[in-house]
């Protein structure tokens, strides 16, 4: 069974997954913000931070965008799915 259809089955949309992705860009901002002021180690760490948290974004996107062809009934000839 594909991923994307587990995932559905689980109660998780594509909104959920979107939502999760801008999530991370603020998480990321944050995380930047509050490593500048709470850790002595510099603007390189800060940096860091804010890209490791903010890659998730992409991959947060991308499940949505699968999950909403999931929702909407459309499948690429060559993952073998269903189409509308």
């Amino acid at each position: 069974m594909q991923v994307v259809q587990k995932l559905h089955q689980a109660g998780l949309t594509s909104e959920h997954a979107y939502a999760a992705a801008l999530g991370s860009v603020g998480l990321s901002l944050l995380s930047w913000a509050v490593s500048m002021k709470a850790e002595k180690a510099g603007v390189e760490r800060a940096d860091r931070w804010g890209i490791f948290v903010g890659e998730w974004a992409p991959t947060f996107f991308g499940l949505g965008l699968a999950l909403a062809n999931y929702e909407q009934g459309y499948a690429t000839p060559a993952s073998g799915g269903f189409t509308a």
